[in-house]
């Protein structure tokens, strides 16, 4: 019997031989869209790594972005309004477990400073759920204000991509740390007092 020619043998390639090409040519197009995805990812705004310590040098805090937003009582708040005052923000949502739980430590931190000196800005996050942060403020007794987020704050504060995300400021309104996921409030506490040293 002759012998196929190679371009032939090349060319007809049995069931399980396509099998295994198909196979192959669907890894290698996922792994192609992974690392471009991955790489798109990477150049997402993001100036404020997670757990972001300032340096001891004031001079190199950076100035925490402002903003304008509504809050759940109707009024319009800027960040600009609560210079001079030390300031957690916490970008929050009420579907997010970790936020709930976080919660009670913000209430608890804002009773034990006075307010002339500190406070607390929740940011909502939530966009599908926006009707229900009212009611959830009311249920849960929330003691600092309420603001309904947007896109673009996200952006601004690193693309914040996990919540909760929180920012501590100085009294000059910079970012001083940052951290993402539940914080213990004797952290935040640690901030605050040395802030208030300042």
């Amino acid at each position: 019997m002759s012998k196929q020619p190679e371009e032939k043998r090349v060319l007809g390639l049995t069931k399980k031989q396509r099998s295994h090409l198909y196979t192959a040519l669907f890894v290698i197009v996922f792994l192609v869209f992974f690392f471009v995805n991955n790489s798109f990812e990477e150049t997402k705004p993001g100036p404020y790594p997670p757990n972001y310590k300032a340096k001891i040098d004031p001079s190199s805090r950076e100035t925490a972005p402002d903003f304008q937003l509504a809050s759940v009582t109707g009024e319009i708040m800027s960040l600009s309004d609560y210079k001079d005052k030390i300031v957690i923000l916490d970008f929050w949502a009420t579907w997010c477990a970790p936020c709930r739980k976080a919660i009670p430590d913000l209430i608890e931190l804002k009773n034990e400073y006075p307010s002339e000196k500190f406070e607390i800005i929740g940011i909502s996050l939530d966009t599908d759920t926006k009707d229900d942060v009212k009611p959830f403020v009311e249920q849960f007794k929330i003691n600092y204000p309420i603001v309904y987020g947007e896109f673009n704050t996200a952006r601004q504060y690193g693309n914040i991509q996990s919540i909760p995300t929180s920012f501590v400021l100085d009294k000059e309104g910079r970012i001083y740390s940052s951290y993402i996921g539940y914080v213990n409030k004797d952290i935040y506490k640690k901030d605050i007092e040395k802030l208030l040293e300042e």
